[in-house]
């Protein structure tokens, strides 16, 4: 039974697992979003996010806890736009999720597997990563999507297109039904009828 077991042993021991994570991690700091295979990006995905809490506290004993996880003692790199992963972690990604109050990454499985092995891929990325940078879309699901719709508007609605027949039609029982008003020119010419008749 695996009671109390909670993380994956990876096929190798545990100091080559802790480098693998810090590898891993430093380079999602670094790039921002990374391919790996799914249970290394499960494996990997707390520990990021455990940094970024401690990011969100500039202090120097949360640097140097830090550093101390990360093993990172790089020395600056004059050229690099930041320089070390911490300085990122710590004046770019924790300002970043400063009002957020947890799940900084996301998993997105790929549907293709790896070539050597069949195992399966994944992307681990922050939450406000660009997904079109990476070609994948995550699906988000919505109340509107399960929201009755609404009545459209009438300008909304298409015209319906009759047939030339029909307006025909219409357009003849319409004129017999309506009654047409005598005009002036008929009128008096029966009013001279009916003078001429009486005069007789």
């Amino acid at each position: 039974m695996r009671h109390r077991v909670a993380h994956r042993k990876l096929n190798r021991t545990s100091a080559h697992r802790r480098a693998l994570r810090r590898s891993l991690v430093s380079n999602l700091i670094e790039h921002e979003s990374i391919v790996t295979t799914l249970p290394k990006a499960k494996e990997v995905k707390a520990f990021a996010e455990k940094l970024i809490t401690l990011a969100k506290r500039d202090t120097l004993t949360a640097r140097r806890r830090a550093i101390t996880l990360l093993n990172e003692r790089r020395i600056a790199d004059e050229d690099a736009e930041h320089k070390t992963i911490i300085t990122k972690l710590f004046k770019v990604l924790g300002p970043r999720f400063a009002d957020r109050p947890g799940g900084y990454t996301r998993i997105v499985r790929l549907a293709r597997r790896r070539l050597g092995d069949g195992s399966a891929k994944a992307i681990l990325q922050f939450v406000d990563q660009a997904i079109a940078s990476t070609g994948v879309r995550a699906r988000r699901i919505t109340k509107s999507t399960h929201t009755k719709p609404t009545s459209a508007r009438p300008s909304d609605v298409p015209p319906v297109a009759t047939p030339a027949h029909a307006d025909d039609q219409s357009a003849d029982r319409h004129h017999s039904q309506t009654p047409t008003a005598p005009s002036p020119e008929s009128d008096s010419s029966t009013k001279q009828k009916q003078a001429d008749q009486t005069q007789e």
